[in-house]
C-alpha cells in the first residue's frame, strides 16, 4: 500500500506565508509525478501546483508567483511554498502522487490539510 501524509496546513492572515509538506511511504518504485489540489467549499478540486520527477513544474496563474513546489525524489517528499496568501487561497489542500509501484501505476491522494487565510 501507498500512503501520503501532507502536514503544515493552518491559520494565517493576507499577505503571510505557509509551508505544506508530504511525504509518501510503502510500496513505491518510482514516483512519476507530485502536486498539490485544492478544493474550497461548494467548489471543484482544481491544480494548485505539479512537480515532475526531472523537476519540471506546472501552476495555474491563479498562483504562479506567489506558490513555489519543490521535490525530494531520495525521500519521496514534496512541498509547496506559499507565500503572498490571499482569502481566496483558503481550501482544503491534498498531495497527490502518480507511482510506479512495481505491480501497477496509479494515482494516489493524502487526506488533505486546511488553509485558511483570514484576518
Amino acid at each position: 500500500q501507498v500512503q501520503l501524509v501532507e502536514s503544515g496546513g493552518g491559520l494565517v492572515q493576507p499577505g503571510g506565508s505557509l509551508r505544506l509538506s508530504c511525504a509518501a511511504s510503502g510500496r513505491i518504485r518510482s514516483i512519476n509525478a507530485m502536486g498539490w489540489y485544492r478544493q474550497a467549499p461548494g467548489k471543484e478540486r482544481e491544480l494548485v501546483a505539479t512537480i515532475s520527477r526531472g523537476g519540471s513544474t506546472n501552476y495555474p496563474d491563479s498562483v504562479k508567483g506567489r506558490f513555489t513546489i519543490s521535490g525530494d525524489n531520495a525521500n519521496n517528499t514534496v512541498a509547496l511554498q506559499m507565500n503572498s496568501l490571499k482569502p481566496e487561497d483558503t481550501a482544503v489542500y491534498y498531495c497527490h502522487a502518480n507511482i510506479w509501484t512495481g505491480w501497477s501505476s496509479g494515482n494516489y491522494w493524502g487526506q488533505g490539510t486546511q488553509v485558511t487565510v483570514s484576518s
